[in-house]
């Protein structure tokens, strides 16, 4: 398991959640409409779940049913 960037980064990308990532395991590119999670690299920490300002960093098995797309992106990302 891993968290997940879900929908409410879409159009923010405060990137607050990659200054506090240990890991470095999130990213984005300018295109990209949100920031993204590598599944590989995180290790559940929960930093990011805590600073991000919109809660759009979830535990991966707390993604609601509604944004479960955004685990497929995610992992597509890094692809």
């Amino acid at each position: 398991m891993a968290y997940v960037i879900t929908e409410p980064c879409v159009g923010v990308k405060d990137r607050a959640c990659v200054e506090v990532c240990p890991m470095d395991c999130i990213h984005d590119t300018d295109d990209s409409p949100q920031m993204y999670i590598n599944p590989n690299e995180c290790v559940d920490c929960g930093a990011c779940e805590v600073e991000c300002p919109v809660g759009a960093a979830l535990w991966e098995r707390d993604v609601p049913v509604k944004w479960h797309h955004s685990i497929e992106l995610n992992a597509a990302f890094f692809g």
